[in-house]
């Protein structure tokens, strides 16, 4: 690599110590941020060698000087890495795609606190708790706090002046005993605030401790006979039950632990995360890093471990990871577990990460549908090592019976989607007799003859519904006759007239495809799609046929007439049977008279 003279004294002088550096463009932009162990060994490494990843040199094409930060430990890098990252977006550092705003739960900060549902978070609003990536936990959350609390959902300035000066009137949230009424000062501050308390608990996963609080409540009211408000306390002691049970995914065991688990694709990593207190999920969160070099899985895991917990505040002693990775922050135990609870949490975590990818590649395909298609189209591009994607397909199928009625179609895929527009019927002109051969030979002929005439766009592929017969015959046409440079690909079907395999080259061999390859499905798709055409083309031409041959014999009975009839009896079959009355009301006693004659013979001799 060739390095300018002043970066490499800059690279000599680095220090042998752990620390953050940055790299900068002509520019003097920073394009690339990066932490070390050792500082000297690292960045070196960048410059002394060429690598095997073609984006890394580039980025090192792209390094016209550099600047370091030394820090104590491995752990301050790793932190100070994470946060020079957010805050400067480097080109060619992963990009954490966050664009999606969660619901967090907020308790306002005001006399009388509100407890709600926001995708907003401001500064000295209120404490937040979440995100929850799921609406449906936010939701039951705070269903159940409704359900056990009395406080108020209204968004009135409920201050101690406000209230003393009688600027309020209770709800109907009051009249059903939804709330206590502290706009008309019917509920102290102090006794709000318990409630409060209580909800915090909730939220943060320590619902047991509530629970053990009311169970005592419940049993001192009932040792003093009063029935009616240990039942209500028992109301709230079983709502609190019923969401623990809803809630937990493992014992007391587990507690205080964060879980993390990783999945990736070529463009992107996913890193989910679970909060677990008490033996409660009281958080889940998903976020995606778009690569932009080779990054390694276990330095993405890292970085969105710190990512993650700073977002969520977490002071989590123990560290649940799917493999090793090298996280240097004390007093954090980092494991991966192979049995137990904290496994099936793990695999917990991991069922979230796919889900989550799996959903992202879903959108993807609705936002951008040419995606899968264009994926499917490389793969025929690779199978067949073309030159470029078949973005045009087309797939020729031929249709007779003992030579009669011969025709032929054409279908088009444009972008592996049919484009019906596309497709052509033809009727065969010059072959006599059952010859498939000679009859695809004329159709491949006069397709092509016309585009190259008319100067149309030719197929990147030609798909020949048969095997290696019909592909020589098209091959005949199209490179030795019309001497074009269209590629040809066979589909060959097994004795049940399924696609079997697909045929390429001269002379042609299987290209190995399983039936649960989309690829495969897509080939015999459009195998089905030609022969669909084609037998129908074919069976419309045949009906006609059999139709009208009868009555065209007839003499004086011309095309309007023939049509009346089809119309009125619908098969030839039923005019043959017809009374002469029902003739002669449909088109008249000359014409009726004619053709009763003619299949009736005997009884008018």
């Amino acid at each position: 690599m060739k390095q300018s003279q002043s970066l490499k004294a800059e690279i000599s002088s680095l220090p042998d110590t752990p620390g953050v550096y940055q790299y900068f463009n002509e520019s003097g932009e920073i394009i690339y941020v990066g932490k070390a162990k050792n500082l000297k060994k690292r960045v070196s490494s960048y410059f002394n060698k060429i690598h095997e990843q073609g984006k890394t040199n580039v980025l090192v094409k792209n390094i016209a000087s550099l600047k370091y930060i030394v820090v104590k430990n491995e752990e301050d890098a790793l932190l100070l890495e994470n946060n020079l990252i957010k805050e400067y977006q480097p080109r060619y550092n992963v990009l954490l795609k966050d664009g999606k705003t969660y619901p967090s739960i907020c308790i306002t900060n005001e006399p009388f606190p509100r407890v709600f549902k926001t995708r907003n978070i401001y500064k000295n609003g209120g404490t937040y708790f979440g995100p929850y990536s799921s609406t449906y936990t936010i939701n039951s959350i705070l269903e159940i706090i409704h359900d056990i609390f009395p406080i108020r959902t209204c968004k009135l300035a409920l201050t101690k002046e406000n209230i003393q000066a009688g600027k309020f009137k209770v709800c109907l949230q009051y009249h059903i005993h939804k709330c206590k009424g502290p706009c008309e000062a019917k509920e102290t501050a102090e006794d709000y605030r318990k409630n409060i308390e209580q909800i915090e608990q909730i939220i943060k996963g320590d619902a047991n401790e509530i629970s053990k609080i009311l169970l005592d409540q419940m049993q001192e009211l009932a040792k003093e006979f009063r029935f009616e408000e240990a039942h209500q306390l028992k109301l709230k002691y079983d709502l609190i039950e019923n969401f623990k049970t809803k809630s937990v995914v493992a014992n007391t065991v587990v507690e205080n632990t964060d879980v993390f688990a990783y999945d990736e694709n070529e463009n992107s990593a996913y890193v989910n995360i679970l909060r677990i207190s008490k033996g409660c999920i009281i958080q889940g969160y998903t976020i995606e890093y778009k690569k932009r070099l080779e990054e390694q899985k276990e330095d993405l895991l890292a970085m969105a471990i710190v990512e993650l917990r700073e977002r969520f505040q977490s002071n989590s002693k123990e560290i649940l990871v799917p493999f090793e990775i090298d996280f240097p922050v004390k007093g954090v135990s980092v494991s991966v577990p192979q049995r137990g609870d904290r496994k099936k949490l793990l695999d917990l975590s991991l069922q979230n990460v796919r889900q989550y990818k799996f959903d992202k590649l879903k959108q993807a395909e609705k936002l951008n549908p040419d995606q899968r298609s264009i994926q499917l189209l490389k793969k025929i591009q690779d199978a067949l090592q073309l030159e470029k994607p078949p973005m045009t397909i087309e797939c020729f199928d031929n249709s007779n019976i003992s030579g009669t009625d011969a025709v032929a179609a054409c279908v088009v895929f444009k972008k592996a989607r049919p484009s019906k527009q596309d497709y052509r019927k033809y009727n065969i002109k010059t072959v006599v007799g059952p010859d498939d051969y000679a009859s695809m030979k004329e159709v491949v002929r006069r397709r092509y003859t016309r585009m190259i005439n008319e100067e149309s766009p030719l197929p990147d592929l030609i798909i020949a519904d048969g095997g290696i017969g019909q592909m020589e015959v098209i091959r005949q046409v199209v490179v030795d006759e019309l001497k074009l440079n269209i590629p040809i690909a066979g589909l060959a079907k097994d004795s049940k007239h399924h696609t079997r395999e697909l045929l390429f080259g001269f002379p042609p061999k299987a290209i190995g495809l399983k039936p649960v390859d989309p690829l495969f499905k897509l080939l015999a798709q459009m195998q089905d799609e030609v022969h669909r055409f084609a037998i129908t083309f074919h069976r419309d031409k045949r009906s006609k046929t059999q139709t009208v041959s009868e009555l065209d014999t007839i003499p004086g009975i011309g095309e309007k007439t023939k049509n009346d009839l089809i119309k009125h009896f619908k098969s030839v079959k039923r005019i043959r049977s017809a009374e002469l009355k029902e003739l002669v009301e449909t088109i008249g006693t000359a014409r009726a008279t004619v053709i009763y004659k003619y299949f009736n013979p005997d009884l008018t001799a």
